[in-house]
C-alpha cells in the first residue's frame, strides 16, 4: 500500500512539473504580447517584452527549485529503500 502511494505522488510530481512549466509559458506569453487592456483594481497593468522575460526566468527557477525539492525526497526515498534492503542482504550473509 505504501509503495503505491509513493508511486502516485511520483506521477502527480511529473504532472504538476510539466504544468507548472505550461503556465509559466502562457504567463510569459501573455505578460510579454497581450499586455495593454488589463485592469486590476482600477490600475492598468503594463507589459512588454521585459516583463515576459522576467515572468519566465523567475518562474524556471521557482520550477527548478520546487521541482528539485521534490524530487529530492522520492530519491531520499528510494535510496533509503535500497540501503535498508543492501543491510539486510549484507545480515543474512
Amino acid at each position: 500500500m505504501r509503495d503505491f502511494f509513493i508511486n502516485g505522488f511520483e506521477i502527480l510530481v511529473g504532472i504538476l512539473i510539466v504544468l507548472l512549466g505550461i503556465a509559466i509559458l502562457v504567463a510569459a506569453g501573455a505578460a510579454a504580447f497581450g499586455g495593454g487592456g488589463t485592469v486590476i483594481q482600477g490600475m492598468p497593468m503594463q507589459g512588454g517584452p521585459l516583463m515576459g522575460l522576467a515572468i519566465l526566468v523567475g518562474g524556471l527557477l521557482y520550477l527548478v527549485f520546487v521541482g528539485g525539492l521534490m524530487y529530492l525526497g522520492l530519491g531520499i526515498y528510494q535510496n533509503t529503500k535500497k540501503t535498508a534492503a543492501a543491510m539486510e542482504r549484507m545480515a543474512s550473509k
